[in-house]
């Protein structure tokens, strides 16, 4: 009988203890709390009303006095779940983001077969991404040479790639497809035709905004600076004539809003492996804002091209929600949530 006492003890302490470290998160479900929850994701990330909000099962994480709490912020069909870290006191929202060191966007940019202007083995890499139409990027490159190129000589290197901005600059491709194909027999021609249309961009553009004009002159100062540099004509011409060209006329214009358009371009700064750092770099230049789009110009494997474009503002208010729904749209879509500043 003392035996079954003495194990009915050891029955009734392990409840006991088990009742006792149950956390007070497992308990009953706290509206007033999820509807705060609720509010803090809503309000530190501009998430619009038009998008859903659910909160999952707290679970344990690895972080000591928090909970794992999923959160599944969704807009139709679409939805994405996200780990937050809620407090066993329920008292403290965090979020913890990882990053995986094998897969730097800074250090992944390919630059092979790029035109270099400046020192090959400078230790600094400037990186710009250019559209050769944009009045922005030209008043950049009009900044960067001679006059940064000569303060910092042989401490710096240039590459640009393209980024052309079809919707706004209709012969931005056509001329980036161009540059490529000078860049194919000679890096220093390529700097030259940039320089050009960096300094000529109204002038290509013409007083009516012919298109089919634009391309012609493009075409033609092409060859005449493959003629001055004395570059295989047949080549040249070949590679003209057969690239992928918008001989038409492309849609309507879309016209950028102003909140969403910065006052002037940016400068990434990069060292010579190209891992880049949001940096105030070179002096009397601002630093680029996140970028969330680039695009490339048709162009051979060996061979990149020229670009750069402007910093979008600061993501506040309903340029915070209008980007957030965009995003949220696009097939990959990955919610990259920031704080608001001054959060």
């Amino acid at each position: 009988m003392s035996r079954i006492h003495f194990l009915l003890g050891l029955l009734a302490l392990s409840l006991a203890v088990g009742c006792k470290a149950q956390p007070a998160s497992q308990g009953a479900p706290d509206p007033a709390l999820d509807r705060r929850i609720e509010v803090m994701v809503r309000t530190q990330y501009n998430v619009p009303a038009e998008f859903n909000i659910v909160l999952g099962t707290r679970k344990p994480s690895q972080v000591t006095g928090y909970d794992t709490l999923p959160v599944t912020v969704s807009r139709g069909a679409t939805q994405k779940i996200i780990n937050f870290l809620i407090s066993t006191d329920n008292k403290t929202l965090a979020r913890l983001e990882t990053f995986d060191l094998a897969k730097i966007p800074g250090m992944a940019i390919d630059t092979a077969g790029r035109p270099i202007r400046g020192n090959p083995a400078a230790k600094v890499t400037v990186i710009n991404f250019d559209d050769l139409e944009c009045p922005y990027c030209s008043r950049m490159h009009q900044s960067l040479f001679p006059s940064t190129m000569d303060r910092y000589k042989d401490k710096v290197r240039f590459i640009y790639k393209d980024d052309p901005l079809t919707e706004l600059h209709p012969w931005a491709m056509h001329a980036a497809v161009d540059a490529n194909c000078l860049a194919a027999q000679s890096g220093d021609v390529y700097w030259a035709y940039v320089d050009y249309l960096h300094s000529h961009g109204q002038e290509i553009t013409g007083e009516d905004r012919n298109l089919n004009k634009s391309f012609a002159a493009l075409d033609r100062i092409a060859r005449q600076e493959g003629t001055v540099a004395k570059l295989d004509d047949a080549k040249l011409n070949a590679c003209l004539s057969s690239r992928m060209k918008p001989r038409s006329a492309p849609r309507p214009r879309k016209r950028m809003p102003s909140e969403l358009m910065g006052p002037q371009p940016c400068l990434l700064k990069a060292n010579a492996s190209t891992a880049l750092s949001r940096g105030s770099g070179l002096a009397g230049h601002r630093p680029c804002p996140a970028r969330r789009r680039r695009g490339t110009a048709p162009s051979p494997a060996s061979v990149g091209a020229s670009s750069l474009r402007t910093g979008p503002a600061g993501a506040q208010g309903q340029v915070g929600a209008r980007r957030i729904a965009s995003y949220f749209a696009s097939p990959s879509w990955t919610p990259a949530l920031s704080p608001r500043r001054g959060m």
